[in-house]
């Protein structure tokens, strides 16, 4: 059965970093083959994981409103688009989920989408998903029906509190989520009680904290992919301590 992790958080806490780190995790540990999805209408997980993407699901629901091509049906039309959007490389395929562009109701093109988005992750081992900031994508699919969802937080009030909403309202959603964990990113080393009495302040438990890299730094400012960032590196190797407590 496929090993699914969604990771969820506020802007600029390195949620999308993260699930580079995941991704290059479970590789290294044999568990491919890995989906990886860039469900964020901000898509740029390709960024971190070193692909280029020419297509998405966003323009396939784009296209789809306009019509498709005489004797092909929608059904038949999504799937060819969802094929074509797979982007492969040695140890693992990504798929954007990307935005619609236009207005209107987009309910028939989505659901075709989930349909065959369901159908593509049977095929893998383990399913990443990196969703949009915020928590909006909670009452969609994108997060229902997975193993873990990993809520990444900097080592702020106002991040920690974005956590614990997120918690939250996946809870009164009901979903299908068999873990909540949450793990602070981008934190000094004074920092570290701070933290653990903010998360319990707001009912969380945190799972790992990952201490801020000038390294990730700089690959993300010289557009650099973070998930070849060396072995040794110290975020990428205490990232990986805490993926070892639920993996």
């Amino acid at each position: 059965m496929t090993y699914s992790i969604a990771l969820a958080g506020k802007g600029g806490t390195g949620k999308t970093t993260m699930a580079g780190f995941l991704i290059r995790y479970l590789s290294e540990r044999g568990k491919k083959p890995i989906l990886a999805v860039d469900a964020d209408a901000n898509a740029n997980l390709n960024e971190v994981l070193g692909l280029e993407v020419h297509g998405t699901l966003g323009d396939a629901r784009e296209e789809m409103k306009k019509g498709v091509s005489s004797g092909m049906t929608k059904d038949v039309f999504m799937e060819m688009k969802l094929q074509e959007a797979v982007v492969e490389s040695a140890n693992f395929d990504l798929i954007v989920m990307g935005r619609p562009e236009g207005r209107g109701c987009y309910c028939a093109a989505n659901s075709l989408l989930v349909q065959y988005l369901d159908r593509l992750i049977d095929n893998y081992e383990a399913v990443v998903i990196d969703n949009e900031a915020g928590m909006e994508h909670l009452s969609r699919l994108t997060t229902n029906n997975i193993d873990v969802l990993l809520v990444v937080s900097d080592s702020t009030r106002r991040g920690i509190q974005a956590a614990a909403r997120i918690v939250e309202i996946a809870e009164e959603l009901n979903l299908n989520i068999a873990k909540k964990l949450l793990v602070v990113n981008q934190a000094k080393k004074e920092e570290e009680k701070t933290i653990q009495a903010m998360a319990a302040d707001f009912g969380l438990e945190v799972i790992g904290i990952i201490m801020d890299d000038p390294d990730v730094r700089k690959f993300d400012l010289n557009g650099k992919p973070t998930v070849k960032l060396d072995r040794e590196n110290k975020a990428l190797s205490e990232a990986f301590l805490i993926f070892e407590k639920f993996i």
